[in-house]
């Protein structure tokens, strides 16, 4: 049996391969900087009793997940994982290589992915050769859903939004300005909290300020392409959970910056399940 994993800051898609069977489940996120070790073992004890695996041993594990970059963070995993989850070998990747196995395989081109943060690299169809350094939810993310939910956040604090959207994301979030503050600097998860707020920009898309909004936010993340010089020509595959909700004003930001955008899609754990199955 093996047991394939797409780990963003929000959710975790599970695969379990058995032959040619395939079981699915979805559980939380397991960001290493932002889950702590009883998360990991919540995660492990779900997993055991949704995919039925008490009393049997998963030959290998191919877990791709967002903070996933350094090998302090990917021992944590295979460490914390390991105390609940009976396993021989378990491979750890960040979620932008399994983003270019799933939207390239073996072959070369530019990945992004567009979800609750956002990152954005060259794949020379083996490894994530270029990358820019990835500066998280509070310094970078540019036009991921915790950027769109920053930026809404912060103008509606600040009586910058107008007054009719005001008055709706207050129905929406009846929270004080000190609770919100809460949930930003105190409780834990902030990056989600943030993207949660950026369903209420896909809810009101037609709006003229929140059309800008989202265009400046998509805007900001294309500019970083001008970073990977000639293989800023190669199309860019995206991935991530905005691109069911802006795949249209993702389509439009990327045309004005002269991005040429290749596959777009939601969730890379089809691709990534065809990966490890060739």
């Amino acid at each position: 049996m093996r047991l394939i994993a797409d780990s963003g800051s929000t959710k975790t898609h599970w695969v379990l391969l058995n032959g040619e069977q395939e079981r699915h489940c979805v559980t939380e996120g397991l960001n290493p900087w932002m889950a702590d070790r009883g998360v990991f073992a919540l995660v492990g004890r779900q997993l055991c009793g949704q995919l039925g695996l008490e009393g049997a041993r998963v030959e290998q594990v191919f877990f791709y997940g967002a903070g996933c970059g350094t090998e302090s963070a990917c021992q944590r995993v295979r460490e914390w994982m390991g105390e609940t989850l009976p396993f021989d070998s378990m491979e750890v990747n960040s979620d932008l290589l399994g983003a270019c196995r799933a939207t390239c395989g073996s072959s070369e081109g530019m990945v992004g992915i567009l979800g609750t943060g956002s990152n954005m690299c060259y794949y020379n169809g083996q490894r994530v050769a270029l990358q820019r350094v990835s500066t998280g939810f509070i310094l970078g993310d540019e036009g991921s859903g915790n950027h769109i939910g920053k930026r809404l956040l912060k103008d509606y604090l600040e009586e910058r939004m107008p007054e009719d959207l005001r008055a709706m994301f207050h129905d929406d979030y009846p929270y004080s300005t000190a609770e919100f503050i809460d949930c930003i600097y105190r409780r834990p998860f902030p990056n989600r909290f943030l993207a949660s707020l950026a369903s209420f920009a896909a809810s009101h898309k037609e709006n003229q300020y929140m059309q800008e909004v989202i265009r400046s936010c998509f805007r900001a993340y294309f500019e970083q392409m001008s970073y990977f010089g000639e293989h800023a020509s190669l199309p860019l595959h995206v991935v991530g959970g905005l691109v069911s909700s802006f795949e249209a004003e993702i389509g439009e930001a990327a045309a004005g910056s002269g991005v040429r955008l290749g596959v777009m899609v939601q969730s890379p754990i089809e691709g990534l399940v065809s990966f490890h199955k060739e």
